[in-house]
């Protein structure tokens, strides 16, 4: 299959697709700059099929799945300069690239401000506070702020763990029982090694927790809890800027309510903290 060449690869196999098939094709010919940025569960939903037919779509066309297939559309419709940031062009100056990235961070902000659940927050920041043992999933971006998540929760003085790497996601989630809490972090909500550490920890009987880019993703359907952020980024860009700011903000938001809820604990033990780390310092 030669490079830039997804949309008429999709033309020359479609006589040979099925019904549900051709849906997909039909979906991404008409809209290929929204099907780049959609997660598989979204691309599924908006063409009116099942996750595995838009799989099996990708792979009918000789692409290894539907990331694959993602990557190669990107290559054809999205200007080179994209693949660093959505937003910019090779024309901008360096006070108009700025003004840019921090435009495209304070509407991330903005617009996942405007997707919180209240009442859902409350009840995550609960299941928080009650958790006898926290475990944290991410990879890539997401696992910087699985990190800077451990290390705010840890101030609630619950056993907490933070973990990027898939095996030891995996036994970590394995050893979850009733009474811990498993958050996984992905902005796709496609990642596979935190959505089956998820699914893992569920089965465990452990409470699940989502932290998301995508509200109809395998992340979020594996979950007993979802909080939707806002970034529009593409999937086949491999640094997430916007969306690592929104997940921040997300993990600051939690750490604040929890904080609220174990007031006396958490006072005591920033104290404690203060006290240790300050022959860090000149």
């Amino acid at each position: 299959m030669t490079a830039n060449a997804c949309l008429q690869t999709i033309r020359s196999y479609y006589s040979s697709l099925s019904d549900k098939e051709k849906k997909v094709a039909d979906y991404i010919l008409s809209a290929p700059d929204q099907a780049v940025y959609f997660s598989i569960s979204e691309l599924a939903e908006a063409s009116g099929v099942a996750d595995a037919t838009v799989s099996r779509f990708s792979k009918r066309l000789g692409y290894k799945g539907f990331q694959d297939l993602k990557i190669s559309l990107a290559r054809q419709i999205v200007k080179e300069e994209a693949n660093i940031h959505e937003s910019i062009s090779l024309q901008d100056d360096v006070g108009t690239l700025a003004s840019k990235i921090f435009t495209e961070h304070k509407r991330a902000m903005d617009d996942t401000l405007a997707l919180l659940n209240e009442e859902t927050l409350q009840q995550v920041a609960e299941v928080i506070t009650k958790s006898e043992r926290i475990d944290l999933y991410g990879s890539g971006g997401s696992g910087v702020v699985a990190e800077d998540a451990y290390h705010k929760f840890m101030r609630f003085g619950i056993p907490i763990q933070a973990f990027s790497d898939s095996h030891q996601q995996m036994m970590s989630a394995s050893l979850l029982s009733k009474g811990s809490t498993a958050i996984g972090i992905s902005n796709s909500g496609s990642n596979r090694d935190v959505v089956d550490a998820l699914k893992t920890a569920k089965t465990a009987g452990a409470t699940t927790i989502a932290i998301s880019g995508h509200t109809s993703s395998p992340l979020t359907k594996t979950a007993d809890y979802t909080l939707t952020t806002s970034a529009r980024e593409s999937l086949f860009r491999s640094e997430a800027m916007a969306s690592r700011m929104v997940q921040l903000a997300l993990i600051d938001v939690l750490y604040v309510l929890a904080a609220l809820q174990l007031k006396d604990t958490t006072l005591k033990n920033l104290d404690k903290i203060r006290e240790s780390i300050a022959t860090k310092r000149y």
